[in-house]
């Protein structure tokens, strides 16, 4: 592979870059008590901004076209781009995090609130992934 040529990522990139040492995981929420909600009774956020998730599906879209006259091609294809959404909610959830902390590290209180509603949309995905 020629230095400017650029290799997609795949879901095993992922994997291999993936923390094994962060897997902890909360079974009582710290603000109520109650268990996790199992998704079902909680409203659906959207993760992505409406350009953004319109742009993933014409993608997808153009993936599934493509199987018939190259199923290979196909997989790998939709692959790549899996592991691109997966990597774009990680940036989305850093970059939540990275701006409370940025806050903490200006002194600036960050309030229970806003901690609770990060809690809630890191639980809905956690709940939404472990129910798919």
């Amino acid at each position: 592979m020629e230095k400017n040529e650029r290799r997609e990522m795949s879901t095993a990139d992922l994997v291999r870059r993936a923390d094994a040492a962060d897997s902890a995981v909360l079974e009582r929420d710290p603000v109520t008590g109650r268990a996790p909600a199992t998704g079902a009774d909680e409203p659906r956020t959207a993760l992505f901004e409406d350009e953004e998730a319109q742009q993933f599906r014409t993608r997808w879209t153009d993936v599934q076209a493509g199987f018939v006259d190259s199923p290979r091609s196909a997989v790998e294809r939709a692959d790549a781009l899996v592991a691109e959404t997966m990597k774009r909610m990680a940036e989305m959830f850093s970059a939540e995090r990275a701006n409370l902390e940025a806050q903490w590290d200006r002194g600036n209180d960050v309030t229970t609130e806003d901690l609770r509603i990060a809690l809630q949309r890191y639980r809905a995905f956690f709940d939404r992934l472990l129910n798919m």
